[in-house]
């Protein structure tokens, strides 16, 4: 299984960057999204259930943590 199937099972603190599995795109919550007009300050976890990659307009699943090993 890859680090990105589970994303929604595991815990992300509000500080996590999480990185789209398929454009490697990075949404780091202190930068927020301008595309998608997101405030800086807002984590993974709250972003509306419609935001998409920015970049390759992939799913929220297809995300993964900074920095996970799996």
């Amino acid at each position: 299984m890859s680090a990105f199937e589970n994303i929604g099972e595991r815990p992300v603190d509000d500080a996590a960057r999480l990185e789209c599995g398929v454009c490697w795109h990075v949404y780091d919550p202190a930068e927020g999204d301008d595309v998608w007009q997101i405030a800086p300050g807002t984590a993974f976890r709250d972003l509306p259930a419609h935001w998409r990659c920015p970049k390759c307009d992939a799913e929220q699943a297809k995300f993964m943590r900074v920095g996970d090993e799996r």
